[in-house]
């Protein structure tokens, strides 16, 4: 189970419809809704800056959030539309759906990366190049893991771990069906250009020894 849910903390809006989403934007709010769950639709409220600021951050609909509205239960949601205007794509309004544990949604799992210390490749002085910081997983709501761990143990420079590679929290599957790179062990960078370096001198002196030779 994740360790830290983030909380999304909203107010919960007076009326519905575009009259009192009006109200709402002039004083400086976005509008949302809350559905799902087998219970009423609930009108809630944003400021602007704090939503605008989630969704710079990146991830805002594939998030899962503790929303927290003052009066109501503290339940598990995520973003399932932010809708924009269409001149100056800033937020208008956003809704957001209620998880039951046995929901299946898509969130990014971070990766954890243990054991440098038992990879021969990093001893040697190799370096671990990580392409994917998280992976996008469909997981199930009341099951989601916090973290995806990969063992370095026994890797050498040139190794590569994928995704096929990994052993993934029970119910979890990767949103990507082909096997992606997570991360490899690639050479020093002065062991590299030194084998560059090897490599044009090689070139050179068979040029000099075939131009001897004509």
């Amino acid at each position: 189970m994740a360790g830290q849910i983030p909380d999304l903390e909203c107010q919960e809006r007076a009326g519905t419809g575009k009259g009192a989403a009006r109200a709402a934007r002039r004083a400086g709010m976005v509008p949302g809704v809350v559905f799902g769950g087998d219970v009423d639709p609930l009108a809630i409220q944003i400021p602007f800056n704090v939503l605008l600021k989630k969704l710079k951050a990146g991830r805002f609909k594939s998030t899962l959030f503790n929303l927290k509205v003052e009066g109501q239960e503290d339940v598990r949601v995520i973003c399932r539309d932010v809708q924009r205007d269409v001149v100056k794509d800033l937020p208008t309004h956003f809704d957001l759906m209620r998880l039951r544990r046995t929901t299946r949604i898509n969130l990014f799992v971070p990766v954890e990366f243990v054991n440098e210390d038992e990879a021969p490749g990093i001893k040697r002085g190799g370096v671990l190049t990580v392409v994917r910081p998280e992976v996008e997983l469909m997981v199930t709501a009341g099951e989601i893991p916090e973290k995806i761990t990969v063992d370095l143990t026994g890797l050498a420079i040139g190794d590569v771990v994928t995704i096929s590679s990994i052993d993934l929290p029970s119910g979890a599957k990767p949103t990507i069906d082909r096997d992606f790179v997570i991360a490899n062990i690639s050479a020093p960078s002065g062991l590299a250009s030194s084998d560059d370096e090897e490599g044009e001198g090689e070139g050179e002196e068979a040029e000099v020894e075939a131009a001897a030779e004509e």
